[in-house]
């Protein structure tokens, strides 16, 4: 059943750009670099239009269906995913898709809720149009070389890393086999209760089961939703990338996308906002023993075989959507952000630019903080206010002392304006003398009263204490809870309900922060 949950304007906490902000409500002035709104009418128009654009829909289905069938290892639950497979091969069958990187353990939470508002939006689609089939699709970014942004998972306080011997090339291509201490670490770390084994069962068939990073995350987030139909797709694949060539030709011979690019961000930079992404010139990796950038000045940069060629952070969403019949990308802010300087360039190739809808934001708060916090005098939407103003405003509701002296400010500003006053009918120079004074004086109270402000800090150091401890618990390192914290400590306490339980409290076109006080 759906957690019991409060929701805030996402302008509302602090954490969100303007320009995420004024992407969701529709700013005229975003409007050109992008085609849909993230609504559900949207999705009409948006079937249409794929719908008249070609796709090899036997070589995606035969290309997804032999990397589970070859390297899915017994994973039980495939049958739906199967199923959605081969849905894939239908006219009428459509895919919403996320994308993230092969992060370790899953990463932090966001991951996870990134795939439910995925399989959400497929689920919503098909109500509202029956006569289509919508499969919801991971993207693994399993050609990507950034080995620090994956190495990683934060647990209870620790952060456990990997030390891998040579982490070069492609993450996906990594082999898992330095990860065996590790898993002993985690196991530790997460204890001997039936859902502690039951995970760890999971992480060591996933990591200590499968040759490469991008084998196991597919096995791991498979285990995860597999009841769900989830799609994942590894797009480092030769037939993948023989029915991107023609783009990736283009691209080296003529840096059509490179121009395109800085062309909008011309015109995003008029209206105030600066490039989330640049383009290269050539927006191309090749992958080898490592993955190193492809320059105008290779003499072989046209006869690198097909499956070595590896698209950059420019390149990726015009690959995905080539390749799949994709209607939306479920993505965080900043993906989201610099899928605004693409739509020309998917227009120049006659594809389908994507709704760009926002994954489901939330804070997951125990039944004990939220008691915690309705005894101080809070709710879950104060512990987005800035620390101090935080620690201030409980002192104000558990103090007996006045500890503001605006009254004081108002009453000596009021007899420095009598002086001035009589001064200037004197000597009208005097004037500035008296001013300079009077902020003299109104400084002096401002020490007094921060010295009062501390005074009472001493008094209720205890509460003060508390306060601070669940800023630091649900903005564990000064982040959000949902970008630092992994769902590992929450699935000991909560197992397989952990999922569906978020899954039943999201909604794939609700756009706030969503607390969810989770028993």
């Amino acid at each position: 059943m759906p957690y019991k949950q409060t929701n805030i304007k996402l302008s509302e906490t602090g954490w969100f750009s303007k320009l995420f902000i004024d992407y969701l409500a529709g700013d005229d002035k975003l409007k050109p670099f992008y085609t849909y709104p993230p609504d559900a009418g949207s999705f009409a128009g948006a079937i249409e239009a794929r719908s008249k654009l070609a796709i090899n829909r036997e070589v995606l289905a035969d290309v997804i269906s032999g990397q589970y069938k070859e390297r899915l290892n017994g994973n039980p639950g495939i049958e739906l995913t199967i199923k959605n497979i081969d849905l894939l091969r239908e006219k009428n069958t459509y895919t919403v898709c996320t994308g993230h990187q092969l992060c370790l353990f899953t990463g932090p939470l966001y991951f996870v809720f990134k795939i439910i508002s995925t399989i959400n939006l497929a689920e919503t689609l098909k109500k509202k149009y029956p006569e289509f089939n919508f499969v919801p699709v991971y993207w693994m970014a399993s050609e990507d070389h950034d080995f620090e942004e994956v190495r990683s998972v934060n647990l209870f306080g620790k952060t456990l890393r990997w030390e891998h011997p040579s982490p070069k090339g492609a993450v996906g291509r990594l082999n898992t086999g330095s990860l065996a201490g590790l898993l002993d670490e985690l196991s530790a770390v997460l204890g001997d209760s039936a859902n502690a084994r039951e995970l760890m069962q999971v992480f060591r068939n996933a990591y200590a089961g499968h040759d490469n990073l991008a084998d196991a995350t597919r096995y791991l987030v498979h285990s995860l939703f597999a009841e769900y139909g989830l799609v994942i797709i590894d797009p480092d694949d030769k037939r993948l990338k023989e029915e991107f060539s023609d783009i990736i030709k283009d691209d080296i011979q003529n840096n059509t996308n490179f121009r395109i690019v800085n062309e909008t961000i011309k015109q995003l930079d008029v209206i105030g906002i600066k490039p989330q992404v640049n383009p290269r010139e050539i927006n191309l990796f090749r992958l080898g023993n490592d993955r190193t950038r492809i320059e105008n000045s290779d003499a072989d940069k046209l006869s690198i075989p097909v499956e070595e060629y590896s698209p950059n952070v420019v390149l990726r969403p015009l690959y995905q959507q080539m390749i799949l019949p994709n209607l939306a990308y479920v993505g965080g802010p900043g993906e989201l952000a610099y899928w605004l300087e693409f739509k020309a360039m998917f227009d120049h190739h006659n594809i389908l630019f994507p709704v760009l809808v926002p994954r489901n934001f939330a804070m997951l708060l125990d039944s004990k903080s939220d008691q915690q916090l309705q005894k101080m005098g809070f709710d879950a939407a104060d512990l987005f206010k800035d620390h101090e103003v935080l620690i201030k405003e409980y002192i104000g509701r558990h103090t007996e002392n006045e500890l503001s002296l605006h009254e004081q400010e108002a009453k000596i500003t009021g007899i420095y304006n009598e002086i001035a006053v009589k001064v200037i009918a004197v000597d009208q120079s005097l004037k500035g003398s008296v001013e300079a004074e009077l902020q003299k004086t109104l400084h002096s109270l401002k020490n007094i009263e921060g010295k009062l402000l501390r005074a009472e800090k001493q008094k209720q150091e205890t509460g003060i204490n508390t306060v601070k401890k669940l800023k630091d618990r649900f903005f564990p390192g000064g982040n959000l809870q949902e970008r630092y914290d992994n769902f590992s400590p929450l699935y000991l306490k909560h197992g397989k309900e952990l999922i569906s339980g978020l899954k039943e409290s999201f909604d794939p076109f609700k756009f706030e922060m969503l607390i969810l006080e989770i028993n």
